[in-house]
């Protein structure tokens, strides 16, 4: 099947019960809707809850870095973009971008690596032989695409 090129991940509204005393929503509903756009991804690339299910495997978030850039408000409706950054043989590197419906400025980044762990154990392990040519296929969908700004970025006060 083909990969979409990027995945529009995820499309969902800013609730009222999300907004912090700024009057915009709270940094912490960002990765609501980021985690809601990475399980939409993970059905998409056959590594969702079925194969949690056969593998015993799951994909665990382990970094994660948001770049804010503009503010989405009480009822503002976002979409999601999603393109797969890169993956190796128990990794997968994605990069999120929300923009408020209609707008060509991004609202927000999320640059985040997902790591496949194995729920018995606790510890992780290679994807399957299926599950890494499915995910080999969208790495080669998604490296034309370019890549979004501020990706890598590091927290730092410029001296």
């Amino acid at each position: 099947m083909p990969v979409e090129a990027p995945f529009i991940a995820h499309r969902g509204e800013v609730l009222p019960g999300w907004a912090d005393d700024n009057h915009h929503m709270n940094l912490a509903y960002y990765l609501v809707m980021f985690d809601a756009a990475s399980d939409v991804v993970f059905e998409e690339l056959q590594i969702g809850q079925a194969y949690r299910q056969q593998a015993d495997s799951t994909c665990f978030a382990a970094e994660t870095h948001l770049v804010y850039e503009r503010e989405m408000n009480v009822g503002d409706k976002a979409t999601i973009l999603t393109t797969i950054i890169d993956v190796d043989k128990k990794r997968l590197h994605l990069a999120h971008e929300m923009f408020r419906e209609g707008e060509t400025s991004r609202a927000c980044l999320q640059e985040i690596m997902f790591i496949n762990v194995n729920l018995t154990s606790r510890r992780s392990v290679p994807w399957t032989d299926e599950a890494m040519r499915c995910l080999s296929d969208a790495l080669a969908a998604h490296s034309i695409l370019p890549r979004p700004l501020k990706l890598g970025r590091s927290i730092q006060i410029p001296r």
